[in-house]
């Protein structure tokens, strides 16, 4: 099952999914997508470890998504993948094409949806917000926006959070 969670920046998407997975699971996979590239991603970094239960299994920076499901291990119960956002930029940055991005996208949904391991998948909204004024931030927005309309169509639940308070779109309330 595939729970897709987004919203905007700051607007408690961690959180929530760290809440919910607590909730749903004891052996709780964490993929952190984010590449430590700046000072202040790395204090980010920091902090999501420490806020982090300290029984969860932690995946580093994957490449592929796809690979969390073979190298995880067969004890998950649930993974807990943050974020998706930094994983369309990181494929982005390696001037990777949209429809690659889309089609590694599309088939990691596919496989979380139809897997008997529930998967949590976070992303920024960036749909609602100011086109940015650079080629590359509007490409970015552009790819983004696709691999968050995938996500959504696979996942059974979707919830937009809104400064901290979940709101649900799709699927039965969580």
């Amino acid at each position: 099952m595939l729970i897709y969670i987004t919203g905007g920046a700051r607007s408690g998407k961690s959180r929530y999914a760290q809440d919910l997975a607590q909730r749903l699971a004891k052996r709780v996979v964490f993929v952190a997508t984010a590449t430590p590239s700046d000072e202040n991603l790395r204090r980010r970094i920091a902090r999501h470890r420490r806020e982090r239960p300290k029984g969860w299994r932690t995946l580093e920076n994957p490449a592929d998504l796809l690979t969390i499901y073979s190298t995880a291990g067969p004890r998950a119960e649930l993974y807990l993948v943050d974020c998706l956002t930094l994983h369309v930029a990181s494929r982005l940055m390696k001037n990777e094409k949209e429809s690659a991005i889309s089609a590694r996208v599309e088939t990691f949904c596919k496989k979380a949806a139809a897997s008997p391991i529930t998967t949590i998948l976070v992303s920024n909204e960036v749909g609602s917000g100011v086109v940015p004024p650079t080629e590359l931030g509007i490409q970015f927005q552009d790819y983004l926006g696709r691999a968050n309309q995938i996500a959504a169509r696979y996942a059974r639940h979707v919830v937009f959070l809104v400064s901290g308070l979940p709101v649900q779109i799709k699927g039965d309330p969580l």
